[in-house]
């Protein structure tokens, strides 16, 4: 197997983020879960009450040689809106946040790049947290590929099914052929 790499990334609630990245060439694994925080082995009720300083995100495994970082990020920014601040829409607090998690040095570099060049397209600041790489907690079983298990609840049919289709509009050529 080629040299694998990770990108961690929080964009509001994961299961749109999740939804996206499997559909993705080069995504080897996505997992939901929860960084940033100060609570240890936090559960989805902890993430909920908005007091573990943890943010939704997910952690992509990928293969640069199939995919880039900096195509996973332009892809990352498709997906929410980088310029509301600790929100994704209805879902608001610190666990909704914006942020890229960098696992080392080139990352920072290409995240800084991405947000400066993604700048022109928001009339607002991009506000987009950047944090160096820290413990990965995953999310419970249930929140795992929560999309494709659960297409006709609500919150999946009203908020990520569109997104889901602009995602693939604007990245035709980089999903796996049974999402295309």
């Amino acid at each position: 197997m080629n040299d694998v790499h990770i990108a961690t990334l929080g964009g509001g609630c994961f299961w749109c983020i999740d939804a996206a990245f499997r559909r993705v060439k080069g995504v080897l694994e996505v997992r939901s879960g929860y960084c940033g925080g100060h609570t240890q082995q936090p559960t989805y009720e902890q993430i909920c009450r908005g007091d573990s300083g943890h943010a939704e995100v997910v952690e992509i495994k990928f293969d640069p040689q199939q995919i880039s970082y900096m195509q996973l990020l332009s892809m990352f920014f498709t997906l929410h809106d980088p310029t509301q601040l600790n929100r994704q829409g209805n879902d608001i607090g610190t666990q909704y946040r914006s942020v890229i998690f960098y696992h080392n040095e080139q990352q920072l570099q290409q995240a800084k790049m991405t947000i400066e060049s993604q700048q022109k397209h928001y009339n607002n600041a991009i506000v987009t947290e950047l944090s160096e790489a820290c413990q990965f907690y995953s999310a419970e079983s249930y929140h795992q590929d929560y999309y494709a298990n659960n297409p006709t609840q609500g919150y999946c049919s009203v908020m990520i099914a569109p997104k889901l289709a602009k995602f693939q509009q604007c990245f035709s050529e980089h999903l796996l052929d049974s999402e295309a």
